[in-house]
């Protein structure tokens, strides 16, 4: 729906046509808010389990790759990064054993929505998103362990811009 189109009951939906987040992302925040609180955790635990999926595939080359444990997570958590023509970026995850379900969740999530994503989407992307995905209730509780991956990818992401402008003077 169009800001400012009728919906079927008539009256007036004002809809931010100039959303920040990238479409893939805008799709999955979108499922999100149009759940109850228990289909929210249903769907979350099933991201966590679709890990598996954004793995490094054998024969599988990236730009970048930044593999280690921080601080903030239980285990060790690797990101890979491949950006191609336009800037666009695709990303790969390994977690260690001991990463927590809710980071597995936004790991798939992030992996999912940010696919094709220009590195400036990615590096302008606000962090706002991740209440409206997992709640506030959650967000207060793991504070530091949701907006982890998201961390790292920027990261990543900030590297290589700096590389390729260092390589570009």
């Amino acid at each position: 729906m169009n800001c400012g189109e009728l919906d079927e009951l008539g009256s007036v939906e004002v809809v931010d046509s100039t959303s920040v987040y990238p479409t893939g992302l805008q799709s999955i925040i979108d499922l999100f808010v149009s759940l109850p609180d228990e289909e929210k955790r249903e769907t979350l635990i099933s991201y966590a389990e679709q890990t598996g999926k954004w793995r490094p595939r054998e024969g599988e080359s990236f730009d970048l790759e930044d593999i280690r444990k921080d601080e903030e997570c239980a285990d060790t958590v690797g990101v890979f990064l491949k950006v191609s023509e336009g800037d666009k970026v695709r990303f790969r995850i390994t977690l260690g054993p001991q990463v927590q379900t809710l980071t597995k969740a936004m790991t798939s999530i992030l992996c999912r929505g940010l696919e094709g994503a220009t590195l400036p989407e990615v590096l302008e992307l606000p962090s706002d998103f991740v209440p409206k995905i997992i709640g506030a209730e959650l967000v207060r509780a793991r504070s530091h362990t949701v907006y982890y991956v998201l961390t790292r990818m920027k990261g990543i992401c900030t590297v290589f811009r700096n590389r390729k402008r260092a390589a570009e003077s």
